[in-house]
């Protein structure tokens, strides 16, 4: 049997779309010969749906959606098709409304499968909206028996976790019925690293109940969250017989050999060479799919000749095209002379265009409008965000003019700690590198330069930033000699710093015990809780760690918490609670 893996890029909401690429994706499949087709959960609506599951209307069109794609399908070919059943018991037994599914289509709707452990953890909130089903998943096709899990079912190995300990565990339960193999049909947001976990985790999975294991994944960016992709396969020994492509749609056979009981080796596409390069495969594919399922075709974002914006520039033109990026530069008074320089070299360096809006006049229509009112004040931040200010204004007047997305090119190391400006150069409609410090972000600009660019000969590659972008301190520019350090710990230890805070749910005491000074843990800190309403307002961020600022970050701007001393310099007590 030739089980054929559909890793596709659905729109939330686009039933018709989606059902379109289902649809191809079915075609191809049953071309090469494949007996059986897997598409990721809610592969019909699109994985988040969120509140749309609230509307009555949008389930009742799935189920109709459901129901064309059925007559539309080839003959002689079964799909599996994630989406929504209502719950007929709900209002008898006080449960949740709907159930999250997989139908299998085979010139019908042959069998209806229901996820059995829900999320509530990360970005997920899934028993805000289903009931979990009860009973293992299975179905016969061809006298072969397969086994259905979906996204979480398999994340739920009590051995695996070691610690943990679970009565509800959907692939135990498919391996005492002796199910021929298992498939998992997930939604499963990237992170960095995460393919190794995953592929670990159902490594032992395999080996453990001595079941093939085939996971499908979702491709795209939806929103905030990247999906990755890299479907794969192994065998009853543990073995990686198969992998598709990643942060890219792919549809990938693989077979069962009937007689082993186990599939047969397969292709195998090689992984990322750096987390780098990861990384910046995942941002270009997310601020491509956040721009085009938002119906963008072009961008705008300020160049200040920082590493920052360079940065966000190369992401965006490597996703959309040169053509459709436009640089504004916005120098003041305190400008240097190489923040324009380099910022006019970037853009030559992408191809893309750039233009010029000094703002000294606009600083100084402010100066005049204010002085009254400021007679008698020390210049500080409130004349220094002024600035930042002025150029949010610009580059939103361009964006509404024109209809482009303007990109916010914050890192995650300024939304951490709220060296930012809110209605500065915190607008925008998406923060690209939201969810990236700045070590990082130097390491990606470094990793480009090196293999990003274009190649000029067998050693070399033409330089995308320049270097003096790289070497240079970095500076807001506010105010006369100005870098990052009058304000902020070296980022070095800055970033590892909020690693162990926001991470890995260090106490203050430990971050200290791990070598770090214990006044510059205590001001991050407090930094770090000061700016939770910043954070707040600002553009939905590219998700690329496992703890990233948005929807899976869930802090009160009103709290006392990190304001009581004793309460995080203790070890027994965690900074989150």
């Amino acid at each position: 049997m030739k089980i054929a893996i559909a890793q596709i890029n659905p729109t939330i909401g686009d039933l018709p779309g989606n059902a379109t690429k289902i649809l191809y994706a079915a075609q191809q499949a049953a071309a090469a010969g494949a007996r059986l087709l897997l598409t990721p959960e809610l592969s019909l609506c699109g994985y988040p749906p969120r509140d749309l599951l609230l509307n009555p209307s949008f389930v009742e069109a799935m189920s109709i959606t459901l129901q064309q794609l059925v007559k539309d399908l080839p003959p002689n070919l079964a799909v599996l098709v994630g989406t929504v059943e209502n719950n007929s018991q709900a209002h008898h037994n006080g449960e949740k409304p709907l159930y999250n599914s997989m139908a299998l289509l085979d010139e019908g709707i042959k069998q209806v499968f229901h996820k059995r452990l829900l999320p509530t953890y990360d970005v997920f909130d899934e028993s805000r909206y289903f009931e979990p089903g009860l009973q293992a998943n299975y179905f016969t096709l061809d006298d072969i028996d397969i086994g259905v899990t979906i996204c979480e079912d398999l994340w739920n190995d009590e051995e695996f976790w070691g610690k943990r300990s679970y009565t509800n565990n959907p692939i135990a339960d498919l391996a005492i019925l002796g199910v021929d193999f298992v498939v998992n049909l997930s939604a499963s947001p990237y992170s960095v690293n995460k393919q190794q976990f995953r592929e670990t985790m159902l490594r032992h999975s395999a080996v453990r109940f001595q079941q093939p294991i085939i996971y499908a994944n979702q491709v795209g960016g939806n929103d905030d969250l990247i999906f990755d992709g890299r479907s794969f396969a192994l065998n009853s020994r543990g073995d990686l017989i198969c992998r598709a492509r990643g942060f890219e749609t792919d549809l990938v056979i693989v077979e069962f050999d009937e007689v082993r009981r186990d599939f047969v080796q397969s292709s195998v596409v090689a992984e990322y060479e750096s987390e780098d390069e990861e990384i910046w495969h995942a941002l270009v594919l997310g601020v491509r799919d956040y721009a085009q399922k938002c119906r963008f075709s072009q961008v705008v974002l300020g160049l200040s000749g920082g590493i920052d914006s360079s940065l966000v520039a190369a992401i965006a033109t490597a996703a959309l095209g040169k053509e459709n990026v436009f640089g504004v530069l916005m120098p003041s008074p305190y400008s240097s002379e190489h923040s324009i320089t380099d910022a006019l070299a970037l853009g030559e360096s992408l191809g893309i265009k750039t233009t010029t809006l000094p703002i000294g006049q606009l600083m100084q229509g402010y100066d005049n409008t204010l002085a009254d009112l400021f007679a008698g004040t020390q210049f500080g931040l409130a004349e220094e965000n002024i600035q930042s200010r002025i150029r949010g204004n610009l580059l939103m007047a361009i964006a509404n003019k024109f209809g482009y997305l303007l990109l916010s090119t914050g890192n995650k190391s300024e939304m951490a700690v709220g060296y930012c400006t809110l209605y500065g150069d915190m607008n925008g409609g998406l923060a690209v590198i939201a969810d990236v410090p700045k070590t990082r972000v130097y390491s990606i600009c470094h990793w480009l330069n090196q293999r990003g660019g274009e190649k000029v000969s067998s050693l070399s590659y033409k330089q995308i930033i320049p270097e003096s972008v790289l070497i240079k301190a970095p500076s807001a520019e506010l105010k006369p000699g100005q870098v990052d350090q009058d304000s902020l710990p070296p980022y070095e230890i800055l970033d590892d710093i909020l690693q162990r805070l926001i991470h890995n749910h260090q106490s203050a005491a430990q971050i200290v015990d791990a070598g770090h000074d214990a006044q510059i843990v205590d001001r991050v800190i407090q930094m770090v809780a000061r700016a939770e309403f910043k954070r707040r307002q600002a553009p939905p961020g590219l998700k690329i760690t496992d703890r990233a600022f948005g929807t899976g970050w869930r802090m009160p701007i009103a709290s006392n918490w990190f304001s009581v001393k004793n309460a995080y310099q203790t070890k027994t007590i965690p900074i989150h609670k």
